[in-house]
């Protein structure tokens, strides 16, 4: 009778790999959860936390957002084990994300997105860190393809989305920056345009290529003849695309820029009052 003396070896990658995919939130896949060190409550991930604790339910003096870099407990999610941020546990040996930071503190199991973690903005980004750089005075990552041709703007991130008043430093959506410089949500962006709306939100600027509209526009006014009375009515107008004050003559379609040709223009000083008379037996 034969005896096997040979040793028996473990497959500790299956132990590693074991509920892969099978656990998380809508957020992130992972197989963790974490324990929230403000109110030492337990959630799938910071961002089911924010979303709990800032719901309109809660009382206003009890919202909360969970501070990233402060989470010490995880608890694994296939045994339960309760233990400080690692990646793997102590307890199971499962791998609790193939991404992890111990920066951050940040587990997911889906590393198709090519997380990378920035020193700089001291948060871990999406993308790949060969496609993006941190620029210095923004604050912030931008693609590699504006390295050398973004407007810089001081903290141009650290403020809410002027559309959705989402956050925009750390949020997981795709960001555009505009020529002006201010940052907005790709997505917003897209959102203004199929309501026409092609001017920055924040400073008014135009964002795209408006000759076409400027064009058509010409064509309105010099179609729409004036009442006598406003013939020689002269206006004061700023000009968003510009910058520049400039007189011109009053039209009730819209205000020419003598300086860019842009029609992107607001009265400032001899506004016509819209309540007159005059203009309402013209209308």
């Amino acid at each position: 009778m034969e005896v096997d003396l040979e040793p028996k070896v473990l497959d500790t990658s299956s132990m590693t790999e074991k509920g892969y995919g099978e656990f998380g939130c809508s957020h992130y896949r992972r197989r963790c959860k974490i324990r929230a060190p403000c109110c030492d409550e337990i959630f799938d991930c910071r961002h089911c936390h924010n979303d709990a604790k800032n719901s309109i339910e809660i009382d206003p003096f009890d919202r909360h957002e969970v501070p990233r870099h402060d989470i010490k407990r995880v608890i694994c999610s296939l045994c339960d084990r309760e233990q400080d941020v690692q990646q793997y546990c102590i307890n199971c040996a499962v791998c609790m994300g193939k991404y992890f930071c111990s920066k951050c503190n940040f587990f997911d199991d889906d590393v198709s997105k090519k997380q990378y973690h920035c020193d700089e903005c001291c948060i871990c980004r999406i993308g790949g860190a060969e496609n993006f750089f941190h620029c210095d005075k923004c604050g912030c990552c931008y693609s590699m393809i504006m390295k050398n041709s973004h407007k810089c703007v001081e903290k141009a991130m650290h403020h809410n989305c002027a559309v959705c008043f989402e956050f925009l430093f750390d949020t997981t959506k795709e960001i555009t920056v505009l020529p002006c410089g201010h940052t907005i949500h790709l997505e917003c962006v897209r959102e203004m345009e199929r309501h026409s709306q092609y001017s920055c939100p924040v400073c008014s600027k135009s964002f795209c290529d408006m000759t076409r509209v400027w064009e058509r526009l010409d064509r309105e006014v010099a179609s729409t003849g004036m009442p006598q009375i406003y013939q020689n009515r002269r206006v004061w107008i700023l000009c968003n695309d510009c910058g520049e004050n400039s007189e011109v003559n009053f039209h009730f379609v819209a205000h020419k820029c003598p300086i860019c040709s842009s029609f992107n223009t607001k009265l400032t000083r001899g506004r016509i009052a819209t309540g007159s008379s005059e203009i309402m037996k013209t209308v």
